[in-house]
């Protein structure tokens, strides 16, 4: 988010809140800083790799009717389906000093290691920090931090298990349940926790920093109040998000009118290869967009199944794209969004579905559907598939001793006016990797390849992003577990560009499916090709200069 956006008018009239100009656009800044604040705490606090190096992880500010405020710039499928966590916790009758920490995909969660954490703010509870001491009881907003674990249990280290036919066998699940209950931590769910994960030494490490995030949200808000004065903050919550809704819909309003349809498939689910369905209707109506994915095939039996939540954030990220990106993303972006799916669907399950392949496969073929739909009505704005895969790596010991979790990134699709990135994270994720150097000193593996994947790019005008390759070499006998997509179907090329090439999993040199868990012996090596971005345009021409 640009900082530097300007929201005054000419005028500088007070708008419906009664915040002037000015003092919004400064509001809307700090209210985006604690945000960010927050996420810096986190990843300063964590101590898995994970999220102090790759930054797997998200934060945010909400008010107290569960609207999002201000987030950081971090995951684009946490950030999205948050508010259905923040409304599972409001459900609960929280009161201030509760700390509420969830992962249950069926109560507000996305998959299992997604850990959520939420905590009502209510500044002057412990003081007269806002100048108004007897409204500190109220809460007035919610800070939420969301984090990937690198083990939360189940049937395999890591908890990415490919084979999964059911929710419980990814791992420990749980409802929104008080972690710290009016200021005083609860030891007996801190401890029910960590006795169902592996390395809990690392896990209570990591929920520290969340709870530390939220405190940072707190603390901020607090300050803010004292700044400008309690109504005043509150007034600019209303203002922001107002805002940003004004500025969406005139970006909506701009795209024509229609229904634009397209269907993409998955490669399997972990139980079959067989191609998995999904198809979306997306209607562009006015000032509002509805997306209906009617049509998508029905609840699978392995756990590629993704929650409502999941299939929203990512309809989100879509319009997010096609429109100015330097609108505030909060509340107001998404008000004029609607989507559906039937229940009992690959985009709507119904418990005990496995879905822990959901939040990180299938979320990106639902972006690249939406995209293919959208194409028709924003040319101009849409590139060529990326690698549509976050390429998920889980490497871990059964004793809990070690686990290791990545995503690797691949090609970015060409664009209309430029190529594809190479090696970058595409779509629901923008995690870093994790440096070579931190990962030989944490785990027990040893990296052999580090590189781009030279042509895999598609051809066109504007040439589709390389790939990578990355080997690792196991040196203790260890569980992989891989989900990954694009090893069968080509990241697709538009407008006469050729298609990226598809990716590939290897032990040993040997070829493995996209989806699987297999025990490996020391001296195993792990490699992953991921695929490369499609080309944008005709091959023929394209600059002779260009690389």
């Amino acid at each position: 988010m640009n900082a530097n956006t300007d929201t005054t008018t000419d005028d500088a009239e007070t708008d419906e809140s009664g915040i002037d100009p000015v003092t919004l656009e400064v509001l809307r800044n700090q209210l985006e800083s604690v945000a960010e604040e927050m996420g810096q705490t986190l990843i300063r606090g964590a101590y898995s790799p994970n999220i102090k190096e790759r930054r797997d992880c998200s934060t945010a500010l909400f008010d107290a009717d569960g609207r999002m405020i201000a987030q950081a710039e971090h995951i684009p499928v946490h950030l999205g389906a948050m508010p259905v966590a923040v409304e599972a916790v409001r459900e609960r009758d929280p009161e201030p000093g509760d700390v509420f920490v969830l992962n249950d995909p069926f109560t507000g969660g996305t998959h299992l290691p997604d850990v959520t954490m939420v905590s009502p703010i209510a500044p002057g509870r412990d003081g007269d920090e806002s100048g108004d001491n007897e409204d500190g009881d109220e809460i007035v907003g919610y800070a939420v931090s969301r984090a990937h674990h690198a083990d939360v249990g189940g049937m395999t280290p890591g908890s990415m298990p490919a084979g999964a036919r059911e929710i419980y066998q990814e791992g420990l699940r749980l409802p929104p349940t008080r972690l710290v209950e009016g200021g005083e931590p609860r030891e007996d769910v801190r401890s029910l926790v960590l006795a169902n994960v592996r390395n809990p030494g690392e896990r209570r490490a990591d929920l520290r920093a969340q709870q530390a995030a939220n405190e940072r949200a707190e603390e901020r808000l607090a300050a803010l109040f004292e700044e400008h004065g309690r109504e005043t903050v509150l007034e600019g919550f209303d203002a922001v998000i107002d805002y940003s809704r004004e500025r969406i819909t005139e970006e909506i309003a701009a795209l024509p009118d229609g229904t634009y349809e397209a269907t993409d498939v998955l490669e399997g689910d972990g139980v079959t290869d067989d191609d998995i369905e999904i198809s979306v209707a997306v209607t562009v109506d006015g000032d509002r967009i509805d997306v209906d994915f009617a049509g998508t095939a029905g609840q699978l039996d392995g756990n590629l199944n993704a929650p409502l939540a999941v299939a929203t954030s990512a309809v989100y990220f879509v319009v997010r794209c096609i429109t100015d990106p330097e609108i505030p993303p909060n509340h107001g972006c998404y008000e004029p969004v609607s989507v559906r799916a039937p229940e009992g669907t690959l985009l709507n399950p119904e418990p005990p579905a496995a879905v822990v392949g959901g939040n990180v496969e299938t979320s990106q073929r639902v972006t690249d559907v939406v995209f293919t739909a959208l194409a028709r009505a924003a040319p101009d704005r849409v590139p060529a598939q990326g690698q549509g895969t976050m390429n998920n790596l889980t490497i871990g010991a059964r004793d809990g001793s070690f686990t290791y979790y990545e995503t690797i990134g691949g090609g970015f699709g060409a664009r209309p006016d430029r190529d594809g990135m190479d090696g970058v994270q595409v779509g629901m994720t923008n995690t870093l990797n994790t440096p070579v150097e931190s990962l030989e000193t944490e785990y027990p593996l040893r990296v052999e390849r580090y590189a781009l994947r030279d042509g895999s790019g598609g051809p066109g005008r504007y040439r589709g992003g390389l790939g990578l390759e990355r080997s690792v070499t196991v040196e203790q006998p260890a569980t992989v577990s891989l989900l990954t997509e694009r090893r069968r179907h080509a990241p697709k090329g538009v407008a006469g560009g050729g298609d990226g090439a598809t990716g590939e999993n290897l032990l040993d040199g040997e070829p493995v499916p996209a989806k699987t868990t297999v025990d490996v012996d020391a001296g195993t090596t792990v490699t992953v090709r991921t695929p490369g971005g499609g080309g944008h345009g005709d091959p023929n021409d394209r600059d002779e200069g260009a690389e």
